[in-house]
């Protein structure tokens, strides 16, 4: 137990030295693991650990899905739901702003990752929203916040990995992630109208609104198929999540040739971003399960079940408490990390507590729920300073504006936020519903 709080305590500190996070894992619960078993069981874990999971067959829908996104990223998807949202609100004060939340909640239905709906929602809405006198401030923040949406909304890609954490059912866990991510896309929308009421300068008093063409009208009704194909096809029984990913990204290529914005270069653009951003994402799952090793072998999570039931404590306390530890968490890591490193630690904690409700009487329907609160903790921390991923995405993209330009126009959104996690946490029902 010693032993495993202080290799968290180093591997925090390693973090805030900038050591990447994946390295940092792989390091501390190597090494961890050798301390308490002899360094040649614990090459053996690491080799062992580095095989299985690149050679994990669930694993298979993380570069697929992010191919997805990518395709329709390059083939101008994006660009025909923003002119859609458009004419919905362009006319209010705010208006672009909203288009831009409501365009990325239909982009990450489809996507399943924040930071690329972030990218892209930048250059396809930051023009528009300058060329009619948007402050930055606005701009920038609903961009931000609206990409968060990326990670719950299905098919969600952090969805899948606290599945295969936790063995639980991503079918499910993608029914459950649907009412949140409405509530979610309401909440932002309810940020936009009470930011420019309270600060009239942020947006001009009546927005642009964009033509809407054929072409547009095609993108929407495409990504709205593509949406219900995949959905359809897992609850239809057709295929299974896993599947749902190679039908989803073969789907997205038939699509942006229908659609016909998708290039020779904006392709390969999409094969090296996806092999980029999978590699990433693969090296942080292999530095985590490394670590995970560690703690388990050293028994923390059994440990921190005992202590619970020794002390005593309230389910629900035990849960604001672990909510608490997210939110403090979101200060200085990001969400896959952040899931990756704890969601082992915490779901043997929390399955077994009892709530006192009956829609909550069964442990499948504790984890699927508690995969949505971590969820949505995780979408606050891509936008908490320091670290806030999704506003350094935009920094990328945007570097004329400063980091404390983005960061003061998340402030609405982050309250938004977490306004929502209180009543998802409060009302377990707006996960279950769906599900049950």
């Amino acid at each position: 137990m010693t032993l495993s709080l202080v290799g968290m305590a180093i591997l925090l500190v390693m973090v805030l030295l900038r050591v990447p996070i994946a390295f940092a894992m792989a390091i501390v619960g190597g090494v961890g693991f050798g301390l308490m078993r002899g360094w040649e069981p614990a090459g053996s874990m690491i080799g062992h650990t580095v095989f299985e999971t690149g050679l994990n067959y669930s694993l298979s829908v993380v570069p697929l899905f992010i191919f997805m996104g990518n395709v329709l990223a390059a083939s101008g998807i994006a660009q025909g739901l923003f002119a859609a949202a458009d004419r919905v609100f362009g006319r209010m004060r705010g208006g672009l702003a909203m288009a831009t939340v409501l365009s990325c909640g239909g982009f990450s239905a489809v996507c399943g990752s924040s930071l690329a709906t972030a990218a892209t929602m930048s250059k396809v809405a930051m023009p528009s929203m300058r060329r009619f006198g948007y402050d930055d401030r606005l701009a920038t923040g609903a961009i931000a916040a609206g990409g968060t949406l990326g990670i719950l909304i299905p098919p969600s890609i952090v969805l899948i990995i606290f599945g295969l954490l936790t063995e639980s059912d991503i079918g499910k866990l993608f029914l459950a992630g649907i009412i949140p991510g409405i509530v979610g896309i309401i909440g932002y929308l309810l940020a936009v109208m009470v930011a420019v009421r309270l600060k009239p300068e942020l947006a001009p008093r009546v927005g642009g609104v964009q033509p809407i063409t054929r072409q547009d009208i095609i993108g929407v009704i495409a990504v709205g198929a593509l949406f219900v194909f995949i959905m359809a096809g897992i609850y239809g029984g057709f295929f299974t999540p896993i599947e749902a990913a190679g039908m989803g990204a073969a789907a997205s290529l038939v699509i942006a040739a229908m659609v016909g914005g998708l290039t020779r270069s904006g392709l390969w653009t999409a094969f090296v971003d996806t092999a980029t951003a999978s590699a990433m994402i693969f090296a942080i799952i292999i530095g985590a399960e490394i670590f995970s090793n560690f703690v388990t072998f050293a028994g923390l999570p059994d440990t921190l079940s005992r202590v619970v039931d020794d002390l005593g404590l309230n389910a629900w306390v035990v849960l604001l408490v672990i909510v608490l530890i997210y939110l403090v968490l979101g200060l200085f890591l990001e969400s896959l990390s952040m899931i990756l490193l704890t969601v082992p630690v915490f779901y043997p904690v929390v399955m077994y507590l009892d709530f006192g409700l009956d829609i909550l009487s069964s442990p499948d329907m504790v984890l699927i729920w508690f995969g949505i609160i971590v969820v949505v903790a995780t979408e606050i921390s891509l936008i908490t300073p320091p670290i806030g991923m999704n506003v350094f995405v935009l920094r990328s993209v945007l570097p004329d504006v400063a980091l404390g330009t983005i960061f003061r126009g998340v402030l609405a959104f982050w309250i938004a936020d977490l306004f929502r996690l209180a009543l998802i946490v409060g009302v377990p029902i707006l996960s279950l519903y769906l599900v049950r």
